[in-house]
């Protein structure tokens, strides 16, 4: 090992830090789609969405005036603008719209299929070219999840599945924009001023909505509202954005193979859902295929 090599690789304590931080990332996202259930206890999906974006919008507004970070420049903007429409606006709605017909457990093995669908449209934007492998895995977990789906509703996909893969687009155009963001700002900036961003979409939305959608606040809607403003929506990028500074973003993006996993236990833990026995395989082959992905990007 050469004096550069030993600068250039991350300290143990880095790497430790990094993975644990990483790791609190990918656990608090295992979690949002149960707490999303929760919120639907009480609010409809349109104010869910509205007073999720609102009230992360403020905390991001917070965290950005007390480190007094700059205001981003013009030319970034439009990435940041696809990351409220993509992460804040568009994949919250329409995964909440989902949910109200679609188990946790279905929706999570759908929307498993994120990171391929990100890696494949960030190669897209940076014109990065990705080996045959990886076109290969990316469409056998594609192909998995248009199976499932659609032995799950009897050969046709249901206005819940429409819905989940919307949001898996929008979401995907908007992680990609923002990981390219990241070579320019600090990674919890990104999602801050993205939410910021979204702030007076997010705050029509919730006036709207509370005029036609009735409100009943239980103990469970209000805990899966304040979990999924405050760590789905926000904090839970922080730390993930933070643990993939330290050890990169191929091993942050291993960590996130387990994710599915975890949503599909919360959803028999917390929720009393029974899985049909596709649900694990049809994950589990997504998973694999991931990770073939993330070898072979190089």
């Amino acid at each position: 090992m050469t004096a550069q090599d030993s600068a250039t690789r991350p300290a143990p304590i880095a790497v430790r830090s990094g993975t644990l931080l990483a790791g609190l990332g990918v656990v608090s996202f295992s979690f949002s789609f149960p707490a999303t259930v929760w919120a639907l206890d009480g609010f409809g999906p349109w104010t869910a969405t509205g007073v999720r974006g609102l009230l992360a919008g403020l905390l991001a507004v917070a965290c950005l005036a007390g480190a007094r970070a700059r205001v981003p420049a013009r030319a970034h903007w439009p990435a940041l603008l696809t990351v409220a429409v993509g992460c804040v606006l568009g994949f919250p709605l329409l995964t909440t719209l989902a949910l109200q017909t679609s188990s946790t457990a279905h929706s999570a093995v759908v929307i498993g299929v994120l990171p391929l669908a990100t890696a494949a449209l960030s190669s897209v934007l940076t014109g990065r070219r990705l080996s045959r492998t990886f076109w290969t895995a990316a469409g056998l977990g594609a192909l998995t999840v248009v199976a499932f789906t659609l032995q799950q509703s009897s050969g046709l996909p249901t206005l819940g599945d429409i819905y989940l893969f919307g949001a898996l687009l929008l979401c995907a155009a908007g992680y990609a924009q923002g990981g390219r963001l990241t070579a320019h700002l600090p990674g919890w900036q990104v999602i801050a001023w993205g939410v910021v961003a979204a702030l007076p979409v997010s705050a029509l939305v919730t006036v709207l909505a509370l005029a036609v959608e009735p409100v009943h606040l239980t103990g469970e809607a209000l805990v899966g509202m304040a979990y999924i403003a405050a760590v789905s929506q926000f904090g839970g990028f922080v730390v993930w954005y933070r643990g993939m500074a330290l050890i990169g973003v191929p091993k942050a993006s291993q960590l996130q193979l387990a994710q599915p996993l975890l949503t599909l236990g919360w959803a028999v833990l917390l929720l009393g859902e029974h899985l049909s026995p596709l649900a694990p395989v049809a994950a589990l082959v997504v998973l694999g295929c991931i990770a073939v992905t993330q070898r072979s990007r190089g």
